[in-house]
């Protein structure tokens, strides 16, 4: 009877980590920020990731990382009130197949699945030198 609980306690434990491990796998990057910088926390595993942000004056600041999601920050004393706009990028841990056989490498390197890519844009509000979500902007009555 030991025997049997313990297989059955084994089992149950391998098919959680397994759920787990899949959930962690297809979740997707949640965007946070704090005052002065944005980011991605990100569980499932991203790789090669760019993020372009562009600053309402038109300025573009690009931002690579080999694992993870980059870190955008505001640049100090020189911050543009405004909306900000980004764009996200990156490869998964999961795999697709191929589909145009011209783009699967070559020789030993030849391969008929792919890194599933992931993207993603959107907005940020910046108010006096901050980034605020947009709820919290209160227009002062004293004029």
């Amino acid at each position: 009877m030991a025997r049997r609980t313990g297989h059955v306690i084994a089992l149950a434990t391998a098919l959680a980590f397994s759920f787990l491990n899949g959930v962690l796998a297809a979740s997707e990057p949640v965007k946070q920020h704090n005052s002065n910088a944005l980011w991605f926390e990100n569980w499932g595993g991203m790789t090669n990731a760019t993020l372009k942000v562009f600053s309402p004056d038109g300025t573009m600041t690009e931002l690579f990382t080999n694992a993870g999601t980059p870190v955008y920050q505001l640049p100090g004393r020189d911050v543009v009130d405004g909306v900000y706009h980004f764009e996200l990028s990156a490869a998964t841990t999961e795999q697709e197949k191929v589909v145009n056989q011209t783009n699967n490498g070559r020789g030993d390197a030849a391969r008929d699945t792919v890194a599933k890519s992931y993207h993603t844009s959107g907005s940020f509000t910046v108010s006096r030198g901050v980034i605020v979500t947009p709820e919290d902007i209160k227009e002062d009555d004293n004029n």
